[in-house]
């Protein structure tokens, strides 16, 4: 991509993310083309306030400002005065993402209304907002403020000064008072009779595991109560085998006041929708037991990354849910810029504890899930598989009875397979190891957690080639994806064809064997990747495995691809190679043997020659590519040129 290099000299960008869902990734992609193109940027990170967005705007010539949950409105409302009274006039400003949940034909001039020059809606290539910036800024000479200069956030030294010891009772005391809706969680032998009528997740589990099946689960969260029946309604029509309420990211930041005022605001405005998602704090138990007693016969699961989940995990089980996803490396490093782990371990550590008192004192299983997804994109599944086992061992010590342990799909089939058999193997091995053999171990494919194609053939063909690795993975659920998701907020209309579509995938693929031997050998490589990071995270921890989480993160031993946490070491870097797979192009800290090291330069090193571009410019045409349709078919194949280029070469093993 070629940027106007001469314009851009001398000028400074200010690009930063606010709202509550990460969206790293593309923020971290696009700092790099517009430095490239020749800016200077100021790079600010996700989950900004409007003060810091402004602090940083001093002296810019431009401000990006993104926001991917649709609630730019609520986030920016002060914008516009907080700019007159700290900022100035001197930058331009513009606003990107998805800053809308619904569009109408005012909602540009809306979001304008805020303080921007420039609003766009949905995705914008990097071209064009290059060329944008060019056209704004070709006459203007670069501006020069007197504020002090931006620095990122960053930094790994601030010290966590622990959370205070106190009985479980008491913690639990004061999580039931974070909102009003508290109180319709305290007895747990109401809540336990709630759960005992209804379907349990980990039993459907041991069912699908007993019979070779795999479960699919659509993603669905809306803001009202009668929306959520109605979805799940249309799901359980089209043959979903499991629910699941997707929650809203206010309630991520535990917002309980301000979704309160966007709920009256909406119910004052109409049916249109002002969140993201499903607010289950503010609805509270007893709402949502209505729901799930009117599909008694199907598991539910709350999905959410939560910054404290312990209130929302506390109602979800009292509404008769019997599955609950996240932990303190997963729903930490992919999602928050400055979450502490030892925080996020004191937090969910309540959640792994609830959750077992419910099989102590009721004999209730309720299934904790881990988010292997990460950062969804290039993540090295050694990486995933290991965070995998290290919150599954958390969960083990608190008493926790069964885990689903969760990868997302990264394109290559043989290495997708492998991950899903070693996420099983590995965690069966090291729960046996510390003494938790009663532990059921179950996992769970995400379909590709990337940006989705805008044509809407080759979405499809994602989704039906993403649903047959799947199947051939052996993994017990599949966390299903919709086909028109890069286009518009999928309808239950659109949920349930994209699920009919993937049965008949998986359906089609049942008796397939295809790239077995192909998977065989990448699953012997993972396993030695993956044993390697777990047992120098346990060495840092003296085989504790609660010390051992925090000291990795702190040594880079688990270190994610495009993390916007401060805590992450951001060291690794990952890429494909010519058969689609993910490699480390920089191992960081991460412990491989020097013959795995090698293993994956020598990929990267063919990968690149045959590019002929820098390492950088690769790694973005992987993230992008996928959603422009620039693939030819899904799962990832060489083309034809590349296949008789290194067909030869493509056999060597560690």
């Amino acid at each position: 991509m070629k940027g106007d290099s001469g314009g851009a000299a001398g000028k400074i960008v200010t690009l930063g993310g606010v709202g509550g869902d990460s969206h790293s990734v593309g923020l971290i992609i696009l700092s790099r083309i517009l430095q490239r193109a020749g800016y200077t940027v100021r790079y600010t990170g996700i989950q900004c306030s409007v003060t810091e967005l402004c602090e940083a705007a001093r002296g810019a010539d431009a401000v990006l400002v993104s926001n991917m949950d649709g609630h730019a409105r609520h986030y920016l409302a002060d914008l516009r005065e907080a700019r007159a009274e700290s900022c100035g006039d001197g930058a331009r400003w513009y606003l990107g993402g998805h800053p809308a949940v619904s569009v109408t034909d005012s909602t540009v001039t809306e979001l304008t209304a805020l303080g921007f020059h420039r609003v766009f809606l949905g995705h914008v290539e990097p071209a064009k907002t290059l060329a944008v910036l060019a056209a704004d800024l070709a006459d203007r000479p670069a501006v020069r403020g007197t504020g002090r200069p931006h620095r990122a956030p960053g930094g790994r030294s601030v010290a966590f000064h622990g959370a205070v010891e106190r009985s479980f009772a008491e913690e639990r005391d004061e999580v039931l008072h974070q909102w009003h809706t508290g109180h319709e969680a305290r007895d747990l032998a109401e809540n336990a009779e709630v759960l005992l009528r209804r379907a349990n997740f980990a039993a459907a589990q041991h069912e699908a595991d007993r019979n070779g099946e795999l479960l699919i689960q659509p993603r669905t969260g809306v803001a009202d109560h009668d929306g959520q029946r109605a979805l799940f309604h249309a799901l359980r029509a089209a043959g979903a085998d499991v629910l699941s309420f997707q929650i809203d990211s206010l309630t991520r930041n535990n917002a309980y006041a301000q979704i309160e005022m966007l709920r009256k605001g909406a119910a004052a405005d109409g049916p249109q929708p002002h969140l993201n998602g499903y607010p289950a704090v503010n609805h509270g138990a007893r709402a949502m037991r209505r729901i799930t007693a009117e599909f008694s016969d199907v598991p539910f699961q709350v999905r959410h990354s939560t910054r404290d989940p312990r209130l929302l995990a506390e109602l979800s089980f009292a509404a008769g849910i019997s599955a609950f996803e996240g932990g303190p490396i997963t729903y930490n490093l992919p999602y928050f810029r400055d979450y502490h782990p030892l925080e996020a371990m004191a937090s969910w550590r309540y959640v792994d504890r609830l959750a077992a008192l419910y099989w102590r004192r009721f004999g209730i299983v309720v299934d904790r899930e881990f988010f292997g997804v990460l950062t969804a994109c290039l993540v090295p599944p050694c990486l995933a598989v290991a965070v995998n086992v290290l919150e599954a061992l958390l969960a083990a010590a608190e008493g926790v009875r069964s885990v689903s342990l969760g990868y997302a799909e990264q394109g290559n089939r043989a290495q997708d397979i492998a991950a899903i058999r070693v996420l099983r193997r590995l965690g069966r091995e090291y729960l046996d190891r510390f003494s938790h053999g009663n532990v059921a171990v179950y996992t769970v494919f995400h379909q590709y957690m990337g940006a989705f194609p805008t044509d809407t053939s080759k979405a499809i063909a994602v989704l039906l080639g993403s649903a047959g690795t799947a199947r051939l993975s052996g993994a017990h659920r599949m966390m299903l994806k919709s086909y028109v998701e890069a286009t518009r907020i999928p309808s239950a209309c659109d949920n349930s064809d994209s699920l009919k579509l993937a049965r008949k995938a998986i359906d089609d693929t049942a008796a397939a064997t295809a790239g077995a031997e192909a998977a065989e050998a990448e699953e012997e490589l993972l396993i030695r990747e993956a044993r390697a990071l777990l047992e120098a995270a346990l060495r840092l921890g003296e085989g504790d495995p609660a010390r051992s989480v925090a000291a990795a993160i702190e040594a880079g031993v688990i270190d994610v691809p495009f993390s916007p946490s401060r805590w992450n070491a951001a060291r690794t870097v990952s890429v494909r190679d010519l058969t689609g797979a993910v490699r480390l192009a920089d191992v960081g800290g991460l412990p491989l043997p020097p013959d795995l090291v090698a293993f994956h330069r020598d990929r990267v090193r063919r990968r690149l020659r045959e590019e002929r571009r820098p390492l950088e410019q690769v790694v973005e045409a992987d993230i992008l590519e996928i959603a422009r349709g620039r693939f030819a078919s899904w799962p990832l194949r060489m083309p034809a040129g590349r296949q008789r280029r290194s067909s030869k070469r493509s056999e060597s093993r560690p």
